[in-house]
């Protein structure tokens, strides 16, 4: 009989929630994991059972929109070529970085990609496929180093209006082909360990258990909102797990590290504010809305 201690249970409450994000919305699962994972595992350790889990994460995705697939196979293409050397570069920072430095940089790379999809700031790109290689890098980099992936490229998909199903296929396509060639890349060097392996063990049934349940509850719930306040949450996250991590590096004192978590929330809460009170947001949820009636093929849009 096995037991969990306190990071793990910790950890298998936050990959349920996670996971049922992911469910609902096709992402969300590293980028809501991560951060508070990281508060109690580093990314050595934890990067690794992520890659493992996701694996199957990405595999369960790209089956359940396989009708999509081959109409994104040639706009993920140069995100994919792009991959390659992003992911031999950050698996080796991995396996030689300092654990504080890494964890800092994750937070930092993060909390702006996160604030962009609050704001709501969509542009498509003209040049995509120009665009792809470089943005593949740079996610290769991101992902075989902290396991989060799903931000840039929910970015980069939503801002060019791909279908719900396109989405998610696109998205998919990716992440299957950048978690196998991570999990390689670990296992060339020798990055799984005893550690790594037992973290699995909270986050497979909080997975198995998450994504169904994410699936059937976004039936019942307006999506883009559901994101958002996924998102407020994860801003809130990463702004602690950002301060906790300049404390401990010794960057800053308690009282102006926190100042930084302070100014995230309030910024944040303008987010919301303007989401659900000016109606700003909700003016484009209306919209999309009665477009519906028109247009019944425009709800599979990604972002609404």
């Amino acid at each position: 009989m096995w037991s969990l201690d306190l990071g793990q249970a910790i950890l298998f409450v936050v990959a349920l929630f996670a996971a049922t994000v992911n469910g609902a919305l096709g992402y969300g699962f590293s980028s809501l994991t991560v951060p508070i994972a990281l508060l109690f595992f580093p990314n050595k350790v934890l990067s690794p059972a992520l890659v493992l889990v996701e694996l199957a994460i990405n595999s369960w995705l790209v089956h359940h929109n396989r009708g999509s697939l081959a109409a994104v196979r040639r706009r993920a293409f140069p995100i994919l070529v792009g991959l390659i050397p992003g992911i031999m570069l950050g698996s080796y920072l991995l396996s030689s970085a300092n654990p504080g430095v890494l964890k800092f940089w994750t937070y930092v790379v993060m909390l702006p990609l996160i604030l962009l999809q609050a704001a709501g700031i969509r542009r498509p790109i003209r040049a995509e496929h120009a665009a792809g290689v470089p943005l593949g890098v740079g996610v290769g980099v991101l992902y075989s180093t902290t396991t989060i992936s799903g931000p840039p490229l929910a970015l980069m998909f939503n801002n060019q209006g791909l279908f719900k199903e396109e989405f998610r296929a696109a998205l998919g396509t990716v992440r299957v082909v950048e978690t196998t060639l991570t999990a390689i890349m670990y296992g060339f060097l020798g990055l799984y360990s005893s550690r790594s392996l037992h973290l699995v063990v909270p986050i497979a049934p909080a997975v198995l258990l998450g994504l169904p349940l994410g699936a059937y509850l976004i039936r019942y719930m307006h999506s883009e909102t559901f994101r958002r306040v996924c998102l407020s949450f994860d801003a809130w996250i990463v702004g602690f797990g950002l301060s906790r991590t300049i404390i401990e590096l010794k960057l800053l004192g308690g009282s102006q590290a926190y100042s930084i978590w302070a100014a995230i929330i309030i910024f944040d809460l303008y987010l919301l504010y303007q989401y659900f009170v000016t109606g700003r947001f909700r003016t484009r949820i209306l919209g999309a809305a009665q477009t519906e009636v028109v247009d019944p093929p425009a709800r599979r849009m990604a972002g609404l």
